[in-house]
Parts: C-alpha cells; structure tokens; sequence
C-alpha cells in the first residue's frame, strides 16, 4: 500500500536524528538523502541530510512531492516551513539538553571550530524556548502526527521505542534489525 505522506525526522542537532535515520532504513523505509555531508567523526555512520531540505525557509517545495512515501530528516529550526498541503508522520528525537549541549561543543571542537562563547545554561533556555515553540506549533497541524521517541531511552532499550515507531508508520518494520544499527560506543556525550 502507497504512503500518502512524508515521514518526517526532526529534532534539535545533535538529538539522535541522524541515528533514527538509519534505523529506519535498516528497517525498510526508503530515504531521502543526496549523501552530500559524508561521514566524518562526528557522525561516523553518515549524516544522511538532504541539502534542498535547507531551502524550505525560502519557499522551495518542488522536492517535497518526490518525498511522498520517503523519509527525510529536517530540523527543528526548519520544520515550520513545511507547507499545509503534504500529510506528515513526524518522528521528533528528544534528548537532555545537557547532552546535545555537550555534543555540540564536541562537534565543533573536532571541527576546528571555536566555542561560541554562550554559557550551556544561556544556551539551554534559548533550545528549551525553541523547542516550546515548535512543540506548540506541532500541535497545531491538522496535517501532522507526531511521535516524540527519547533518545537516552532508546540507546539504553532500544526494542520499546522502536515498536513504537514501527507502530506509528504502519507496523511493516524489522524492530530488530533496526535495533541492531544502535552503537553505544557512540552514546559520548552522557550527563
């Protein structure tokens, strides 16, 4: 049976989108990904964006009916652009803030990126506002479902969360092929 709508991965950076990604595939969804941000230590198990993603802001819709049926990963910061006229089942990847914080400075440090000089908990009210916003937003789209999945939770268990997800797009997913892709090793940033 075709999907009539886009799945969606949203999430703050660094929440565990990236992972869901593969997950996901690992379990049979088709992607959307141009694999142009290769892996790299950050992420050594691929990015899997799609840069037109980044041009929602500026009204670019023309890929979104190739994503009908597909999964694409879009962040928070762009997921209100989204436009009213496309179904979405949205997976929205929660994880402590502290966390993301943590890994964010990770990140840019392994970039040769210097800190940004915001102090975490400055940092952590903006992202918690953020977050508000688009949660609030979310609830108001008579177009979008929308399942929260906690990634500390699913790196410890996986097997709870992802019987969600499966459930949540349609219960044709290998739950446990798709636990397998979760690597502890790469759970760094723990507070």
């Amino acid at each position: 049976m075709a999907k009539e709508y886009v799945v969606v991965v949203s999430g703050l950076p660094r929440s565990g989108t990236s992972m869901m990604m593969k997950m996901l595939e690992a379990g049979g969804q088709d992607i959307l990904t141009d694999n142009l941000r290769e892996a790299d230590a950050n992420n050594p198990k691929g990015y899997y964006e799609f840069e037109r993603v980044k041009q929602l802001k500026d009204g670019d819709f023309t890929w979104l009916p190739d994503a009908i049926g597909k999964t694409v990963k879009i962040v928070t910061g762009l997921i209100t652009n989204l436009p009213a006229e496309y179904k979405y089942k949205v997976i929205f990847m929660q994880r402590e803030i502290k966390e993301v914080l943590s890994s964010q400075k990770k990140m840019l440090g392994r970039l040769g990126k210097g800190d940004d000089n915001i102090p975490d908990e400055k940092m952590a009210k903006i992202y918690q506002e953020h977050l508000k916003q688009v949660n609030a937003w979310l609830a108001k789209q008579p177009n979008m479902e929308v399942l929260y999945v906690n990634y500390n939770t699913m790196v410890v268990d996986p097997l709870d969360s992802l019987n969600k997800v499966n459930e949540f797009l349609g219960g044709d997913m290998d739950v446990q092929i798709m636990a397998g892709v979760v690597d502890k090793e790469l759970y760094r940033e723990r507070k």
